[in-house]
């Protein structure tokens, strides 16, 4: 039986949330959300009870909730809507560790004439708000960060940078993809014009996610059409969106929970103490509660992933989105981790579907599979093999 601890890259379809979608897949749940008669007056209830569900865990209005296909299209759509808010403003300012979704789409924006600045992080991942002030200029358009690191869980201070991003005058987009249902959050206070967030995060479908987007924000469509008050053409999902509803209602009564934090902890603990050579890459109070990224010296993560796999474990090196490079992460890179460091990183990411018995297979497993690779590689550790 598989051990499962790459929750950051995706989760599991809980059973109630299976449940929930499953009338919209039969013979009446199909109508068209955008049609008159029963069928779709139904289909169109059932996405507001979906908005209405999604927003109570945003802490936000149900009118600020524009539903989307994934992560990717929120943060597509927001950085998007931001610069067309004032075409004269040709400057963005993001970070080093950010999603490969927000770093392909600068890259792709510094192509067609805009400038990024790309703020550094210290050694923890950690983000200076001071620098964050220095670098927002006049032609600022837009600030876009992440809210939790997907790779090492590590947290920005949103709450500061908001303050910082409306003294200036600028957009604020936030990627809460990782952070959404696992951290409490109350958009109708922070100042945050636009939030991304995805369902395959918190166990609903892939496929199906929202955007936040703050009342007082102009918006420009990225999809066009009449969908979504406008904001987003397109047929909406509704077994989906749907799905997303019930796992963000399941996630609020979850946000207190402290089991996942304690096994992560334990985990870490367990390691640091057992297994030499083992670090923490990140800071370990300012993180999610569910994510570790640790470098064990004198192995190789792709051998580890192959030989744990072998035993049932689900873990990765890095973003799912990035999996198959040969490059070490770059936000490892960009915390100051050496090539050797880096490429012998592993994320671990725990879950509500994960138990105390898979806390102690992986304690158990896991050291093996180190002293397997050193073996193989003797020397590393500056003691015979």
């Amino acid at each position: 039986m598989s051990i499962y601890l790459d929750n950051n890259a995706t989760t599991r379809v809980a059973p109630e949330v299976l449940e929930a979608m499953l009338p919209w897949l039969g013979d009446e749940g199909y109508g068209n959300p955008s049609s008159s008669y029963g069928l779709g007056r139904a289909a169109a209830a059932a996405l507001e009870t979906a908005r209405a569900q999604v927003a109570r865990l945003a802490g936000c209005r149900e009118d600020e909730i524009v539903f989307t296909s994934c992560g990717t299209e929120s943060i597509n759509t927001a950085v998007q809507a931001a610069l067309a808010a004032d075409p004269d403003k040709r400057h963005i300012v993001t970070t080093a560790v950010e999603h490969s979704a927000t770093i392909k789409l600068c890259e792709h924006l510094a192509q067609r004439g805009y400038e990024i600045t790309w703020l550094p992080v210290d050694s923890a991942g950690l983000l200076d708000p001071l620098r964050l002030e220095a670098a927002i200029r006049k032609d600022t358009a837009l600030v876009t960060l992440l809210w939790a690191n997907n790779e090492t869980g590590v947290l920005f201070p949103i709450h500061e940078i908001a303050a910082i991003v409306q003294k200036k005058n600028a957009f604020l987009h936030v990627d809460a993809v990782q952070a959404f249902g696992k951290l409490p959050l109350s958009l109708g206070d922070e100042g945050i014009h636009f939030l991304s967030m995805s369902g395959h995060k918190l166990h609903a479908p892939k496929g199906v996610a929202a955007l936040y987007v703050n009342r007082r924000a102009r918006m420009t469509p990225f999809l066009r059409g009449s969908q979504e008050a406008g904001r987003r053409g397109g047929t909406q999902n509704v077994t989906s969106i749907v799905g997303l509803g019930a796992a963000a209602e399941i996630a609020v009564d979850h946000l207190g929970s402290r089991q996942i934090m304690e096994w992560r902890d334990a985990f870490e603990d367990f390691l640091l103490e057992s297994v030499p050579g083992t670090t923490v890459n990140g800071d370990r109070t300012l993180r999610l509660p569910n994510t570790t990224n640790l470098s064990f010296e004198g192995i190789e993560s792709e051998g580890a992933l192959i030989l744990l796999d072998a035993d049932g474990i689900c873990c990765s090196a890095g973003s799912a989105c990035t999996s198959g490079l040969v490059h070490p992460s770059h936000v490892l890179k960009a915390m100051g981790l050496s090539n050797e460091r880096a490429r012998a990183s592993l994320r671990f990411s725990f879950g509500r579907f994960n138990s105390a018995s898979d806390l102690h297979r992986i304690c158990k497993i896991l050291p093996e599979v180190v002293e397997k690779l050193r073996a193989l590689a003797p020397g590393k550790l500056g003691v015979s093999a």
